[in-house]
């Protein structure tokens, strides 16, 4: 996996997830690329942990 300059936004991962749902009778499936671009804005946004 590469590391992308660009990381995944919420707003990003919600505009993702609006037109899976749309395309998919209002359904998300969990596994689905809106679902791991939803995790990945999560874990974008969460401040580093210190170790």
């Amino acid at each position: 996996m590469s590391k992308n300059k660009t990381p995944m936004t919420p707003t990003a991962a919600a505009r993702i997830q609006s037109a899976n749902a749309k395309a998919g009778s209002g359904q998300v499936g969990k596994g689905s690329f809106a679902a791991k671009a939803q995790s990945a804005a999560a874990k974008n946004s969460q401040p580093p942990k210190n170790k």
